[in-house]
């Protein structure tokens, strides 16, 4: 789960760590308001979308001379001409694709005199089943361009989650970013706090491009990014709460709320599979065949005949699927109760694309009987590489 910005600073400064004033606000009132309480007299207003590069980004009714999503403002009037021209707007960045994303809050904040700019991100590192602060020296900068160019200037510090952040990190984080005196010890006392907000808060990324340091000495967060272990938010209520489902895909919304692990793509054939292992390899060769696949779907280990239904429904809504590739092995998931919601589904959507299905496993000469009386236009497939090259196939004629 991802939020916005100024929730993220809210959330790491209620840990003690020091982020410039600011106020969301999600009308032009609300951000001449929210600049009002700010000492000035410089301010930013920053677009609130779940997607990065937003500084670089470019407003698809503005034109390419635009202005990007972050702007600074000299006075409380240029606050009101900049939230004027943001809201409302489709913000287009590196991150959205071509369609872009369209703003809808704003974000408020007072202006730093900044000196010198860091990259800090802490991440789990699955590799090691530690958590990896990674730092720069070369904050506001993409750090994949970074780490393309001069991968000397990125250290990364894996803390041991059953010791936790202990003082040889902190000392490793000041070195890696070159601090000294006071700010040396700003660093390894942000470090501790960072660390402890991301145990704390079950965070899967904390990302902070840039940590600034400020002209009067002061090291600030001025930016903030944050996603969440989504099986760990029944712990985090109040966090779960800053869910804005406006940011997200409406299919995926829509999955969320049946426990679908789904993800919208590209292509033109959807996928229904039980297992994400599974659910790769049939994707892997759909695209082997020559075609792509349109979605990520995996119903998991035991799936109910609703669970199912939903799952096929949510594929048919994507416009862009033109045939369907059901690949189930079923260990836990019984084939008929597949076979069930398959027919069920089909029915009552009027199913009026190719669908190919691949059933293995517990029951599965039920479930085959039970897509073969259906009287649907099913095509029953032998194996995964029959399965795929049918519904390829099956595609490509009705295109």
């Amino acid at each position: 789960m991802n939020i916005h910005e100024y929730q993220a600073k809210e959330l790491l400064a209620k840990h003690g760590i020091p982020v410039p004033a600011g106020h969301a606000a999600l009308s032009v009132d609300e951000a001449v308001a929210g600049a009002g309480k700010l000492p000035g007299p410089l301010y930013v207003v920053k677009a609130q979308i779940h997607a990065g590069g937003r500084g670089k980004g470019k407003f698809k009714e503005l034109g390419q001379d635009a202005k990007g999503g972050v702007r600074l403002a000299k006075s409380v009037d240029e606050v009101r001409a900049n939230a004027e021209e943001m809201l409302g707007k489709t913000l287009v960045t590196i991150q959205t694709g071509g369609e872009g994303k369209q703003v809808n809050r704003l974000y408020v904040t007072d202006g730093v005199d900044i000196a010198k700019e860091y990259y800090l991100a802490l991440l789990v590192d699955r590799a090691s089943g530690r958590v990896a602060m990674v730092v720069s020296t070369e904050g506001g900068m993409d750090i994949e361009q970074v780490a393309h160019d001069t991968p000397e200037r990125i250290t990364t510090i894996t803390i041991d989650p059953v010791q936790g952040f202990q003082g040889h990190h902190g000392r490793a984080l000041a070195f890696a970013l070159k601090l000294t005196g006071e700010l040396n010890k700003q660093a390894q006392a942000l470090g501790k706090k960072l660390y402890e907000a991301f145990i704390a808060l079950d965070c899967a990324m904390l990302e902070i491009n840039p940590l600034v340091e400020s002209k009067d000495g002061q090291l600030l967060v001025l930016d903030a990014k944050m996603s969440f272990d989504s099986n760990a938010m029944f712990r985090h209520p109040d966090v779960e709460a800053l869910r804005d489902e406006t940011e997200e895909d409406p299919a995926e919304v829509e999955a969320s709320k049946y426990d679908l692990a789904y993800i919208k793509l590209d292509g033109d054939i959807g996928c229904m599979v039980n297992g994400a292992g599974l659910a790769m390899a049939t994707m892997d060769i759909i695209k082997l065949n020559g075609a792509f696949p349109a979605n990520f779907l995996d119903v998991g280990g035991g799936a109910s005949k609703e669970k199912v239904t939903a799952a096929f429904k949510i594929i048919l809504s994507d416009p862009a699927v033109k045939g369907i590739l059901v690949n189930i092995f079923g260990g836990i998931m019984r084939c008929d109760i597949i076979a069930d919601g398959i027919v069920a589904a089909a029915r009552e959507v009027d199913l009026k694309v190719p669908l190919v299905v691949r059933l293995e496993g517990t029951n599965v000469e039920e479930g085959k009987r039970i897509l073969a009386d259906s009287g649907l236009a099913i095509v029953p497939a032998n194996d995964l590489g029959d399965a795929a090259q049918k519904i390829v196939a099956a595609v490509k004629d009705v295109a």
